[in-house]
């Protein structure tokens, strides 16, 4: 990799290079690079992935491409993980098999992601280092020390990464919550030592910089929770992030007598984790989805995955009917215990029209209090400046609106220097001459069936035309003149009604016209056939329905 020199090249640098998060909320994947210019040492941070919005079709998951790093894995020592959300690990899984290098996380994260390794079969070949809380380890040449934050889910880490250019602070997800729930309070006391240690870098999580304020406490929730659960008559589902551990536990002390069933296979597993590290070791046993059309509808208190809308997870197929265990009536109650993640706002909408449709009676965080977010809010971020006080700011996991907003609340800060890098930028890192000194090469892959794909590739560019436009496959017999022996065949799919014969035949019409205008020499050619008949079959459609179907052109000879 090439950077732009300085007047005078350093010996060793410090280098941030994130391929994703940066720009968008989701799809983390952080590098750091430490060495000299063209040998830098690596070391990655969080490696996830997002959710489709449904504009691609067969495409749910979508992650960052690695490909820099892989070019560079000979170098790459390690990837550490800040915590198990699926915007932090949920890639893994598809492309560790890339990157072959060692993973260091604290247990519960540790936990999750062997689960997912196995479902993959890489549960014996990837090796994980299991760092306590407020652990200090080292990955190539970073001293790294974790500092406990607090979040949405268990075992939350900022990470202190000392090197020889500087200490950087990567923040990873957090907030300062006072009664969490689940697990320790924020660690401030480390991050003010730190602090007088001297940093000089905050890579830090940008989500609420637009919300004043504070984001709330879990245990706000309990009270607010309990009251709206009690005054349901009739069977009662709330939908939360399977991941909020804290959560499943509020939820489950505000049910008043009802019995809790967990629903979505998400859920499940992340009730398994946690109780296996002893997170919700007190909390009684959930009942499983099979149990809950044996309980009376006033007594029953649904834990339920998809609150984004996401068409697979449990609610939306409660909502289509189609759920194999779960049903939803007039009188029954949807309670959405999140926020709307940015994108997800039409299929939160189609769900929730598709309750109401139903007569079922949708709470949201507009209408009540139930939910807190996971992420800081304008106040906290000031408290951790406070606390850390960076010579350089790097705000992350922010669209580029709340980057720039970000950076300029560093500012306002005192912090001295305040970058705004998206995804591909290389930022060096130094007090004297800190900003974006080159790109590398970014992108995005998807998951398709079992299979990781460039999102920009032939598969989905040819998938996704074929949604808009509709598909043709002509089928043309020659003889080897490259005379019709038969009608040409011509099948399609979503460019026709059925009894569009009239434009079957234009479009057959077309064929035998396109032939008839080849010179015999060309007729004996399969691949000027092809290109003949395919130019023509899209003409036929533009000009009847206005569409340009991908074309498929079969020739055989007889």
């Amino acid at each position: 990799m090439s950077v732009a020199k300085p007047s005078q090249e350093p010996e060793e640098e410090l280098l941030f290079v994130p391929l994703g998060g940066a720009g968008e909320i989701g799809m983390n994947l952080n590098l750091y690079g430490f060495g000299r210019p063209g040998a830098h040492q690596w070391m990655m941070v969080d490696l996830g992935i997002t959710f489709s919005d449904g504009q691609v079709p067969g495409v749910d998951v979508i992650m960052p491409d690695p490909a820099f790093i892989v070019g560079h894995r000979d170098r790459l020592a390690g990837l550490v993980l800040t915590h198990a959300h699926e915007d932090h690990l949920g890639a893994v899984p598809y492309l560790w098999d890339r990157l072959r290098c060692p993973i260091f996380a604290t247990p519960f994260t540790a936990t999750i992601l062997r689960a997912k390794l196995a479902d993959v079969g890489l549960e014996d070949e990837a090796e994980i280092t299991e760092v306590p809380l407020g652990g200090r380890f080292t990955v190539g040449p970073f001293d790294l020390e974790l500092i406990t934050l607090t979040h949405s889910i268990p075992e939350p880490n900022a990470i202190a990464i000392r090197t020889p250019a500087g200490t950087v602070l990567h923040t990873g997800d957090w907030k300062f919550d006072p009664d969490p729930v689940v697990g320790p309070t924020a660690d401030e006391d480390a991050l003010g030592r730190l602090g007088d240690e001297g940093v000089l870098a905050m890579i830090c999580d940008s989500t609420n910089v637009f919300s004043a304020g504070t984001s709330g406490s879990e245990a706000d929730l309990l009270e607010s929770l309990k009251a709206l659960i009690g005054a349901c008559g009739k069977r009662v589902a709330v939908a939360c992030f399977s991941s909020n551990v804290a959560r499943l536990r509020t939820i489950a002390a505000a049910a008043g007598g009802r019995d809790v069933v967990l629903v979505g296979r998400s859920l499940k597993r992340i009730d398994a984790v946690a109780r296996k590290t002893g997170y919700l070791a007190d909390v009684p046993a959930f009942l499983d989805e099979e149990d809950a059309g044996y309980l009376p509808r006033d007594k029953a208190l649904l834990i339920c995955t998809g609150s984004q809308g996401e068409p697979r997870a449990a609610l939306a197929r409660i909502a289509a009917e189609s759920h194999p265990h779960v049903t939803l009536e007039e009188g029954d109650t949807v309670i959405l215990s999140s926020k709307i993640i940015p994108g997800n706002e039409m299929a939160i909408a189609r769900l929730h029209n598709r309750l109401v449709r139903r007569g079922v009676t949708v709470i949201t965080e507009k209408e009540e209090f139930v939910h807190v977010s996971g992420h800081p809010n304008r106040d906290e971020l000031v408290r951790m400046y406070q606390h850390v006080r960076p010579r350089i700011s790097v705000p992350v996991h922010g669209e580029v609106r709340h980057l720039v907003e970000h950076a300029r609340l560093a500012r306002a800060c005192q912090v001295p220097l305040a970058v705004v890098a998206e995804n591909g930028s290389v930022v060096r890192l130094d007090s004297a001459a800190a900003g974006v000194v080159d790109e590398v090469p970014v992108g995005r892959l998807a998951l398709d069936g079992n299979r990781v794909v460039p999102m920009d590739g032939a598969l989905v560019r040819g998938r996704t035309r074929a949604l808009y436009n509709g598909s043709a496959v002509v089928t043309v017999a020659l003889d080897g003149d490259g005379r019709l022996v038969t009608e040409a065949q011509l099948s399609t799919i979503g460019i026709m009604e059925d009894g569009d014969s009239d434009i079957e035949d234009s479009v057959l019409a077309a064929v035998g016209a396109a032939l008839g205008k080849m010179p015999k020499r060309a007729r004996r050619d399969d691949t000027a056939v092809r290109e003949a008949v395919r130019i023509a079959v899209r003409r036929a459609f533009r000009d009847s329905v206005g569409k340009k179907p991908v074309t498929t052109i079969h020739v055989v000879r007889l």
